[in-house]
């Protein structure tokens, strides 16, 4: 038995999970039901976000709050924290207090500016591959317990094995469409925020907090008024992201 499988809300999560694999879901629908319930399960966590390997980088396909969206898009800035040392390293990394943690200085300050002080971020592997990082981010400090993290490290791992099942039994045609179509989303936004930068001359985390009020002022998806703010400056559609780097096929 998978350590802390016996506690009643893994339990719960794992059903979730099993209920998602029977439902054969679209694998956005999927992700999305991932980080949100890896929040619910890992408390205190104020968010999760799922980091996925893009052309050579890093980029969050699904995400349960503002705090974990943004918390990932600083460190893509920097190329450094902690969601990308888990990735780059398959290794689980936790920061307990980031006041103290002098660890990957580009991402320190504009994370705890967002009210980040404790992180905690496990590999997501699929045949034996770090293809994604789980990324959950709390606001207060030494937050992951013993027990936080005998969660987290359960879920992730069965987790783990609902994704290598679903990239298995998806059509393979089919399932890049649906990877390719998640990441031309997260590219859309990346370049909607590049122009807000430009025109408001505010950081990564304060253009995101205006697209995302944007988004909620106008009842659209963020997606779709990012494209629009990108058409308006360049007069065309935004073009589509780099294809996703899948794990190799074992036949």
């Amino acid at each position: 038995m998978i350590a802390g499988a016996a506690d009643p809300s893994l339990a719960s999560a794992y059903g979730r999970l099993l209920a998602l694999l029977a439902d054969s879901p679209h694998v956005d629908v999927f992700l999305d039901q991932i980080v949100r319930v890896a929040a619910e399960v890992v408390a205190p966590a104020v968010a999760c976000g799922l980091t996925v390997r893009r052309d050579g980088g890093a980029m969050t396909v699904a995400s349960s709050g503002d705090l974990a969206a943004q918390g990932d898009e600083i460190q893509y800035g920097a190329d450094e924290g902690p969601c990308l040392a888990a990735l780059r390293q398959g290794q689980v990394v936790e920061v307990t207090d980031l006041r103290d943690d002098r660890r990957w200085r580009g991402y320190r300050e504009h994370a705890l500016r967002l009210g980040i002080r404790s992180s905690l971020s496990l590999p997501v592997t699929v045949d034996r591959e770090t293809v994604g990082a789980l990324n959950l981010y709390a606001t207060q400090p030494h937050a992951f317990t013993d027990t936080a993290h005998r969660h987290a490290l359960a879920f992730t791992e069965q987790a783990s094995v609902a994704l290598t099942v679903i990239l298995r039994q998806t059509d393979q045609a089919l399932l890049q469409q649906q990877l390719s179509d998640a990441m031309a989303s997260r590219s859309v936004i990346d370049q909607a925020l590049g122009v807000i930068m430009g025109q408001q001359r505010c950081t990564a985390t304060e253009a995101f907090t205006l697209l995302r009020q944007a988004s909620q002022n106008r009842n659209r998806k963020l997606r779709d008024v990012a494209a629009e703010i990108i058409t308006q400056v360049t007069g065309e559609s935004p073009q589509p992201a780099p294809g996703f780097v899948s794990p190799r096929h074992h036949t």
